[in-house]
């Protein structure tokens, strides 16, 4: 269990990351400061899910010493986010009060998980793909 954690140390701090800046108290000054728009936090939300589920696949991938792909891997990561995004919007409905709970924040949150997983798949069936063509399938003599 400790080498899997420590495999995944990059995940952990950035969810430490997602959890403080997705409860912290923005005061009305910021948000209406010109840098903000509307759907910013929405696209903050699809970046942040994104990145973890990069990072989580980074570390199974270190922790494996290879890139299978595997059904199983997809489901847990996808289901990790779930756990995360939906606390937080549990967190921000009961704890913090000042943020609004939302249920298209925690879809933003599933659409940036399933934007990493949609790469990774791409990606390792590119790679596949790119290797059958360099391995000659039968030896000639």
């Amino acid at each position: 269990m400790y080498k899997t954690l420590k495999q995944q140390k990059w995940a952990i701090l950035w969810t430490i990351i997602v959890l403080v800046f997705c409860n912290m108290h923005v005061s009305d000054s910021v948000s209406k400061s010109g840098f903000f728009f509307e759907g910013f936090d929405k696209m903050t939300h699809l970046g942040f899910f994104f990145v973890l589920s990069v990072l989580l696949f980074f570390g199974k991938i270190k922790y494996q010493h290879t890139y299978a792909f595997r059904t199983l891997t997809i489901f847990k990561i996808l289901l990790i986010n779930a756990i995360i995004g939906g606390g937080i919007e549990l967190l921000q409905w009961k704890v913090f009060t000042y943020r609004s709970a939302e249920w298209w924040d925690f879809g933003c949150d599933m659409l940036g998980a399933c934007m990493a997983v949609f790469s990774y798949v791409l990606l390792h069936r590119l790679n596949f793909k790119q290797a059958t063509m360099n391995t000659p399938l039968t030896k000639s003599n």
